[in-house]
C-alpha cells in the first residue's frame, strides 16, 4: 500500500480561548499525522490576553507547532482562492460571531476571509463550534450552515447544561475524523452527541 498523500490544512482559529488548550493538541496530531497545517489567525486571536493565556505565547506555540508563519491578515488569506493550496478549511473554534458573519457573507477578519476564499474552490469547510448562544441566538446560524454546500460540523454537545443551557461546544477529538468524512462529501454523524 502507497504512502498517504501529504495535505494541507488550513486551520484558523477564533477567538474561543477556553478552548485553545484541546485546539493545540489536534493540532499537533494533524502535524504528526503528516499534514501540512497552515494556522490562520482571526483580530481575536491575535490580540486579546485573558484568564486563559497570552496571545503572542500561544501564537508563538502554534507556529512551532506547525513550522508555518501563519496567515494574520485578510491580505495574506485571499490568495488561497486563487491559488487553491488548501484541502480542507477547518475553523477551530468556530464561534458564534464567525458563525454569523459567515452566513451574511460577511468578510472583515483573516479567518472569514480564509472560508470565503475557500469555498470558492468547492471545497470543504469544517466548523468546530464553541458558544455560549448555540440554542439560542446562533441557532439559526448553525442551521444556515447546517444546510450550506461544502460545510461539515465536528460533532458537538452541550457543554454545561446545567449552569450554561445555551452553550454547546464540539467535541475536538472528533476533528480528525470529520476532516477525513468532509474530504469524501460527508457529515460525520450524528452531529449532535450527548452533553460532556
Amino acid at each position: 500500500m502507497g504512502k498517504k498523500k501529504q495535505r494541507t490544512v488550513g486551520f484558523a482559529i477564533t477567538g474561543s480561548f477556553c478552548t485553545y488548550e484541546k485546539i493545540k493538541g489536534v493540532v499537533r496530531r494533524l502535524v504528526e499525522e503528516d499534514n501540512r497545517v497552515v494556522p490562520i489567525f482571526s483580530n481575536m486571536a491575535q490580540t486579546v490576553n485573558c484568564r486563559f493565556g497570552n496571545a503572542k505565547d500561544f501564537i508563538i506555540e502554534i507556529q512551532e507547532i506547525t513550522g508555518e508563519r501563519g496567515i494574520f491578515s485578510i491580505q495574506e488569506a485571499e490568495p488561497i482562492g486563487p491559488k487553491g493550496f488548501l484541502d480542507v478549511l477547518v475553523i477551530a473554534p468556530c464561534t458564534g460571531n464567525t458563525m454569523a458573519k459567515l452566513c451574511a457573507g460577511i468578510t472583515d477578519s483573516p479567518v472569514l476571509m480564509a472560508a470565503k476564499a475557500h469555498m470558492r474552490n468547492d471545497r470543504p469547510v469544517v466548523i468546530s463550534l464553541s458558544t455560549n448562544d448555540a440554542l439560542g441566538a446562533s441557532l439559526k446560524n448553525i442551521g444556515m450552515l447546517m444546510n450550506t454546500k461544502n460545510i461539515y460540523f465536528v460533532p458537538f454537545g452541550q457543554d454545561d447544561y446545567r449552569k450554561k443551557p445555551k452553550s454547546m461546544i464540539a467535541h475536538t477529538d472528533l476533528i480528525e475524523d470529520t476532516i477525513e468524512a468532509a474530504l469524501e462529501g460527508k457529515q460525520l454523524q450524528p452531529v449532535v452527541r450527548s452533553p460532556f
